[in-house]
C-alpha cells in the first residue's frame, strides 16, 4: 500500500486505517486462525442450506439479471453464474442470511460473517493471486472491524438497526485492503459504507417476518460499492463509528483484543434469541420423557425482544416465520424433538402435533433477563402434562458462545448436516479440508475459492 499518510488525520483514526492494512497472518494468535477457519466452515454449511430457499434463487436471479457484470465479472456464491462485485456480495450474503444459522456477537446483537465472507470472494475471485494467509487474515480482519462498527453504531444511533447498518463497514474494509487503498480514501470509503448502509428496522422483521431478514445482502452491497467508489475519488469521511472521540475505546484494543474469539455458533437454524427456549424446552424433554401429545400447556418467561419474534403471526407458513418465531422452533423441539434444516423448511412446516404445541404456548417477561441482555440470552420454560405434573426447566443460555461453547465435533456434525445434502459428501469434504489447511503453507486458496463459487449442479 502506497504511504498516504495524511497529518490532517488524527492519530486514533489513522489507527484503524492501518491496522485494516498492516495486519498480517503472522501477526495473528493461532487460536485466532483456527477460530478464523471455524466461521469460515460454518459459513459454507449455512450458505449451502441457504441456497434452496426461495429467497436465495431470488436474490441470486437479481444480481445475475439485474445487476449485471460489468467490465469486471465476478462468480456468484454456489451459483457460478456472474454479476459485478457488489452485486456478488449482495447475493452471497442474502443466501447465508437465508438460512438463520450462521455466527454471530451477543454485543453487536447481530452477524458480522454473513456479509464479510462474500465480500472477500467478490474480491478474491478477479484479484489473481491471493495468498491464503492473507485470505485469512483479511477474513479476521473484516470480524473486527465489523464487529467494532456494530457495537459503535448501536452506541450511537437510537433504534434498532439490522446488521447490515454496520457490516457494510466491515465490507468496505475489505475492499480497501484488497484495493491496497491509502490511508484517506480508506477513511472515505469507511464513510460510504456507514452513511450508505442499509438502515433497516430490525424489530419490525421480528414482530413480522419477510425476506427483508437482517439486512446482510444490501449491508455487503453498500460496503463493496463504497470501497469502489472510494478509489474513485468519491469522498463519504468521517464515519461516525470509528472517527468520534466517546468511541475511541471501542477501536483502541485493534490487535490486541481479537472479537472474531467472541462469537457464538448456532446450535439452531432460528434467531438466536429463541435458542434459550428451545435448550429448556429440550432439557425438560430429555430429563422427563414426556410425550408431546400429554403436554397441556407451555409458558415461557424470557426477555422482551424475544418475545417481539413472530408476535403479529400466526403459525409459521414460511421458512422466514419459522426463523424469526420464538413458539415454532419451542414448539417443533418438543413435538419433533429436533430443530434442523427439516424442521423450517418451507414444505415441512405442516405437522398437527408441532402446531397444536405451538397454540398452547404463551409468554412473559422477566425483568432480570431482559437486563442482561444484549450481553447474555435467557429463558425459563414451564410445561404442564396431562398427569397433571408441572415441569420447570430453571433458567437457561444459549449455547454456542464462548462460555457455553458448542465443541469440534457438534461443530462438524451441524457443517455436514447442512452442506452434504446440497454440495454432496466428497465436495463438501474437500471444502472442509481446503478450509482446514488455509495459510498453511498453501500457495494460494484458489483451489476453495473455486468451490466455493462453482454451481451446487456441477460438482
Amino acid at each position: 500500500m502506497a504511504d498516504g499518510s495524511n497529518t490532517a488525520i488524527p492519530v486514533a483514526r489513522e489507527h484503524v486505517a492501518r491496522f485494516m492494512h498492516d495486519l498480517r497472518y503472522e501477526q495473528i494468535p493461532e487460536s485466532v486462525l483456527e477460530q478464523a477457519r471455524q466461521c469460515l466452515l460454518d459459513l459454507v454449511g449455512v450458505a449451502a442450506a441457504g441456497a434452496r430457499t426461495r429467497l436465495a434463487r431470488i436474490i441470486r436471479d437479481h444480481a445475475v439479471h439485474e445487476i449485471g457484470s460489468g467490465d469486471h465479472p465476478v462468480r456468484v456464491l454456489l451459483d457460478g453464474r456472474t454479476s459485478s462485485r457488489a452485486g456478488a456480495a449482495l447475493a452471497g450474503a442474502a443466501t447465508i442470511d437465508a438460512f438463520d444459522a450462521h455466527d454471530g456477537h451477543a454485543l453487536t446483537k447481530g452477524h458480522a460473517g454473513v456479509a464479510v465472507l462474500p465480500a472477500l470472494l467478490a474480491f478474491a475471485d478477479r484479484a489473481g493471486a491471493i495468498e491464503g494467509g492473507d485470505f485469512l487474515a483479511t477474513l479476521v480482519l473484516g470480524y473486527e472491524i465489523g464487529t467494532r462498527a456494530g457495537i459503535a453504531l448501536h452506541a450511537t444511533v437510537h433504534d434498532y438497526h439490522c446488521s447490515g447498518a454496520w457490516s457494510a463497514v466491515a465490507c468496505a474494509a475489505v475492499g480497501a485492503r484488497r484495493l491496497a487503498l491509502d490511508l484517506e480514501p480508506t477513511r472515505h470509503a469507511l464513510g460510504i459504507a456507514e452513511y450508505f448502509g442499509p438502515r433497516g428496522q430490525m424489530l419490525r422483521v421480528c414482530a413480522q417476518p419477510s425476506m427483508l431478514k437482517d439486512g446482510s445482502g444490501w449491508g455487503a452491497h453498500a460496503g463493496v460499492t463504497a470501497a469502489l467508489l472510494a478509489a474513485q475519488g468519491f469522498t463519504g469521511a468521517p464515519a461516525v463509528t470509528t472517527e468520534t472521540d466517546d468511541m475511541a475505546h471501542v477501536w483502541s484494543d485493534l490487535g490486541t483484543r481479537w472479537r472474531i474469539a467472541e462469537q457464538y455458533f448456532k446450535a439452531y437454524p432460528v434467531c438466536r434469541w429463541a435458542q434459550p427456549a428451545i435448550e429448556a424446552a429440550r432439557t425438560l424433554a430429555r430429563q422427563h420423557g414426556f410425550a408431546a401429545a400429554d403436554i397441556v400447556s407451555v409458558h415461557v418467561t424470557t426477555f422482551r425482544e424475544a418475545i417481539v419474534l413472530g408476535a403479529n403471526c400466526a403459525y409459521p407458513r414460511s421458512t422466514e416465520e419459522a426463523q424469526y418465531s420464538l413458539a415454532y422452533p419451542v414448539a417443533a423441539a418438543l413435538a419433533r424433538g429436533r430443530v434442523g434444516a427439516h424442521e423450517i423448511a418451507d414444505d415441512n412446516l405442516a405437522d398437527a402435533l408441532t402446531q397444536r404445541v405451538f397454540e398452547v404456548t404463551t409468554f412473559a417477561e422477566d425483568a432480570a433477563f431482559s437486563k442482561a441482555f444484549p450481553r447474555e440470552r435467557w429463558a425459563r420454560v414451564n410445561i404442564a402434562l396431562r398427569d397433571g405434573r408441572t415441569l420447570d426447566s430453571g433458567p437457561h443460555e444459549a449455547r454456542g458462545g464462548p462460555e457455553v461453547p458448542l465443541s469440534t465435533g457438534e461443530l462438524r456434525t451441524k457443517y455436514h448436516e447442512l452442506a452434504d445434502d446440497v454440495l454432496g459428501r466428497r465436495r463438501a469434504d474437500r471444502i472442509e479440508a481446503l478450509a482446514g489447511e488455509l495459510g498453511m503453507g498453501a500457495a494460494a486458496p484458489r483451489e476453495l475459492v473455486d468451490e466455493l463459487l462453482a454451481p451446487i449442479e456441477s460438482r
